[in-house]
């Protein structure tokens, strides 16, 4: 609930976020794949140390789930505030196939000789 009472902190609910969670999870959708890059430190970190390789694994894949949900959120909570819900889950459907788009144009259609 944002606020009810004058004076009470402002406190974001998941009630007032349920119309925002498609949009967020198109934007994390639509950004999982880049910004996993920014986990390679992270993935070299662990290679050196001396986790079993599935936990290893697990730990990569939760933490890009947690970067994209992140970026995700300010994504469509930014947008949302600019433009309005509608148009930020719009943009974060676009977002979607144009990654869809272009990682199908970049295949190699071409086999190896």
């Amino acid at each position: 609930m944002l606020g009810s009472q004058p004076g009470a902190p402002m406190l974001l609910s998941l009630a007032d976020l349920s119309p925002l969670l498609p949009g967020i999870a198109l934007w994390a959708l639509a950004l999982a794949l880049p910004l996993t890059s920014l986990l390679t430190p992270m993935e070299r970190g662990l290679a050196a140390g001396a986790l079993a390789p599935a936990i290893q694994q697990l730990l990569l894949v939760a933490a890009g789930v947690a970067l994209a949900l992140v970026v995700g959120v300010g994504c469509e909570v930014v947008l949302s505030w600019v433009l309005g819900p509608g148009w930020a889950s719009s943009l974060g459907l676009i977002a979607v196939l144009a990654g869809l788009f272009w990682s199908v144009a970049g295949r190699d259609d071409d086999p190896p000789a």
